[in-house]
Parts: C-alpha cells; structure tokens; sequence
C-alpha cells in the first residue's frame, strides 16, 4: 500500500450521519470480485439522476467544480454502517480519497479504511463543520488536523498509525515479527507451552 504521511485538500462535506456501505457502494454496482473498476459506482444513487445511463446530478457534492480532485471527505456521524464490504472503502480509495474526517465511523469500516490505507480521522462535530471547503491540512505523524489558522489533534492507536505511516496490510504488520515468530520452533512450543501463552497474551 501507499504509505500515508501528510494530506492537503480542500474538505468536501457530505454532512449525513449514517451514511451505509450500499450508498457508498451499491450492490448493484460490485460487477467484480477486485479492487478496482468500482470508482464510477461511488455514491450512485446520490451522484447521478439516472444511475443507469450515468447522468450526473449537479446538485451532489462531489460533482461540484469545488470537489473536483479532492483527496479529503467530511462525514456525518457512524459513517461506513451497514454491510462489512470492503468495496466501500476501495471504491473511495480508487476516486482519489485519501482521508476521511467525521464525528464517528462503523467499527467495521474504519478497520477496512486502515487496511487499504485509507486515514479514517474523528473528530468533533463543529470542528468537522468547521473544515467545510476549507483547505485542510492532515499530518499523521503529529496526529493533527490544520485549517484556517487553527489545529487540532485526533487519536489514533499505534498499530493503526503504523501501518498507514509504512504502508503496511495486515500480512505486512505480521511479517515485522518474522524474527520472534521463527524464534518459536515447534519443540520450543511443545516443551514450554505457557511460555508460548505467555508470549500470545
């Protein structure tokens, strides 16, 4: 994956709690098993007036002149709820989606974001307000969100950190510990069982 460092854009509001994974992505338009090829389905049944012939509604936002090229969306609270797909999130991703910044995301969803290098960021919902079509300023490394003269700082754990600063999948995190993993031979495990429990806790 991409790694994920520091991410300048304009902020584009769509300011909608509960936003789902079908109207990210409807099932209607998963036409294959990849990651790719689902960007022109993001949003469809907000984003055109006629999905089908792919007539664009000028009144959607990310059909704005405004939007065009952005990297960063502003959400509503518990967005991604819904379905586990991951095809939301690649979906975003392939439109050039970089971070996503909202009071709150589906647990689900915010795990998918972080594993296809997507920054899911929360925070409170004036500052998400305040950040509407604002240039905004996300740096990962300082966990902090800048616009207009003014900071503020988001939470993330370590691990989740981690991986979008190194662009690493959960294959990637796992194999930083080949070295203690070889360390552990079959005979090590048999002989010390509850050292090896131990180890797992």
């Amino acid at each position: 994956m991409k790694p994920v460092s520091t991410i300048t854009s304009p902020g584009v509001p769509l300011l909608i709690d509960n936003i789902d994974t079908d109207t990210i992505i409807p099932s209607r338009e998963m036409r294959s098993t990849g990651r790719t090829g689902l960007a022109d389905g993001l949003f469809a049944p907000w984003r055109y007036s006629d999905a089908d012939k792919r007539i664009a509604d000028p009144a959607f936002v990310l059909n704005q002149r405004d939007a065009s090229g952005t990297r960063l969306l502003l959400g509503g609270s518990n967005f991604g709820c819904g379905s586990s797909r991951e095809h939301a999130v690649w979906a975003l991703a392939e439109f050039g989606i970089e971070a996503i910044i909202a009071p709150s995301f589906a647990p689900i969803f915010k795990n998918n974001c972080i594993r296809n290098g997507l920054l899911p960021v929360e925070l409170p919902e004036d500052v998400v307000r305040e950040l509407q079509w604002a240039m905004v300023t996300i740096d990962l490394a300082n966990q902090t969100v800048s616009a207009s003269g003014k900071t503020w700082r988001f939470a993330i754990d370590d691990e989740a950190k981690a991986m979008l600063l190194e662009g690493l999948d959960a294959i990637d995190l796992t194999l930083k510990h080949r070295a203690t993993i070889a360390g552990w031979t079959d005979a090590d495990r048999a002989a010390r069982p509850w050292v090896y429990l131990e180890k797992r806790a």
